[in-house]
């Protein structure tokens, strides 16, 4: 049902306190009930009662119906449904539209990036970059461990002063399997961020 991890992380948060159980066997055991008879029966504050009742609508987890009592408006909440099932993929998590952004981009390292690149035992592509955080006394270095594919895409990443590739075009050029192509342009995205490789 909840597939955005950010909805789950809010129900995490809600179904981990100490009063949701109790939540729950209200809600199976009433038709419907407000917030302040949970908070009522819970002995809880009213607004604790609110924000539980509200953030469960919210995750599709319960509904409310609003009622009119002595002229008032307020809701009332029932299940949803019995059983709840959630779905969670992790490949959702990547950032799909940044990756793409990076298709029509020609793409080749900075000039005096200033990162080191180490060689696998085999010599046929890198194994890590070093990459120099900060200036002066307070500089420091951060190695990025590459998978073998990362590593034989880096070493054909054009130089500075040669003419910039597409990321498909070094794959191509480097004989990397189009399956890899997600953990090429993380790297990608990674070095961009530390400016080591420019798109043009």
């Amino acid at each position: 049902m909840i597939a955005d991890i950010s909805d789950l992380s809010r129900f995490g948060s809600f179904i981990s306190k100490q009063y949701a159980p109790d939540f729950f066997r209200l809600l199976v055991a009433y038709h419907d009930i407000s917030a302040s008879e949970a908070a009522s029966q819970l002995g809880i504050h009213i607004q604790t009662s609110q924000e539980f009742l509200e953030a469960m609508t919210e995750l599709h987890v319960l509904v409310r119906q609003e009622c009119i009592e002595k002229k008032r408006p307020y809701f009332r909440y029932s299940l949803k449904k019995e059983v709840f099932h959630f779905q969670f993929k992790p490949e959702d998590l990547v950032n799909k539209s940044h990756a793409n952004s990076l298709i029509n981009n020609r793409i080749k390292e900075v000039k005096n990036a200033g990162a080191q690149f180490s060689l696998s035992r085999s010599g046929a592509y890198f194994s890590s970059v070093s990459i120099r955080q900060g200036k002066g006394r307070m500089s420091k270095m951060r190695k990025l461990s590459l998978t073998e594919a990362q590593g034989k895409f880096l070493y054909h990443l054009p130089y500075p002063d040669a003419d910039a590739l597409q990321i498909a075009e070094i794959m191509e050029i480097a004989k990397i399997d189009e399956s890899y192509k997600a953990e090429i342009e993380h790297i990608v995205l990674e070095l961009i961020k530390y400016q080591v490789i420019e798109k043009l």
